[in-house]
């Protein structure tokens, strides 16, 4: 199942028998930089025990975190070394 929300693309899937989780990606497939790491995905939320609850948790941890303050935020541009 996947679905976006708030400029990101969330995916659930079963890790395990019954046990489902979420990926989050932008919705552009850029990745998000925090704190200068960059991340293609983030894997959040507990085993739930079915794919609407990993996308309801996902979206609740989008919008704890504020991620969407990464999803306007322009790449930085490498500095030429001459």
């Amino acid at each position: 199942m996947q679905c976006e929300y708030d400029g990101f693309r969330i995916e659930s899937f079963e890790a395990g028998k019954g046990l489902w989780h979420a990926r989050i990606r932008r919705a552009d497939f850029n990745a998000v930089t925090i704190d200068g790491v960059m991340f293609t995905s983030l894997e959040v939320g507990f085993a739930w025990s079915d794919p609407e609850a990993a996308i309801a948790d996902a979206k609740a941890q989008i919008d704890r975190l504020r991620l969407n303050r990464y999803v306007t935020a322009e790449p930085q541009a490498r500095q030429s070394a001459a």
